[in-house]
This record gives C-alpha cells, sequence and structure tokens, in this order.
C-alpha cells in the first residue's frame, strides 16, 4: 500500500499550471516538523517534502506560510527520474 499521511508549512511554491489535459497542477513544497519514537527514543524530525496537487483541489488558496494536513501517495517525479513527489489528493489548512 502506497499512503501518505502529512501535516506541515507551505515553504515553497510555484505557480499554477497546466497538464497537456488540461487539468490544474500546483507544485509546491511541504516542511515539516516532528518529534517521534525511534527505538524506545525521542527523535527530532526535520524534512522538507516536494509535493503536487493536480486537478480540482489545486485551486485551493495555498500561499507561503499556510499550513497543512494531507493525505496522498509517493511517485516517482517521472519515468526518468528517481525523486519521490507526494502526490495530495485531500486537503484540509489548518
Amino acid at each position: 500500500m502506497n499512503k501518505l499521511a502529512l501535516s506541515g508549512t507551505v515553504s515553497d511554491i510555484q505557480a499554477l499550471r497546466y497538464t497537456p489535459a488540461g487539468l490544474p497542477l500546483l507544485s509546491f513544497q511541504i516542511s515539516h516538523t516532528s518529534e517521534v519514537i525511534e527505538a524506545d527514543m525521542k527523535r527530532r524530525v526535520e524534512c522538507k517534502v516536494n509535493a503536487v496537487i493536480i486537478g480540482e483541489l489545486a485551486n485551493t488558496n495555498i500561499q507561503v506560510g499556510t499550513q497543512l494536513k494531507t493525505l496522498g501517495f509517493l511517485a516517482n517525479k517521472s519515468v526518468k527520474s528517481s525523486q519521490l513527489v507526494f502526490h495530495i489528493t485531500h486537503l484540509e489548512l489548518i
């Protein structure tokens, strides 16, 4: 199963564009900070994740600094790239 839930803050955003099929596409970066338990010890986690929204959800008013809770899946950026991108399928502004 390929399912990811991530909360964080939009730290970078690109202009809305459209796919060749005419679907709106929004690319941005989510900055996440939290504490987790790993091997019975607290660990501070910080990461920046490249994300994309395709379809009507891409028209959501998102700006740098917007806080989000998201659900989606991971996929390669393209056929020729092994870089992962988080494809968001559900979004909640917080």
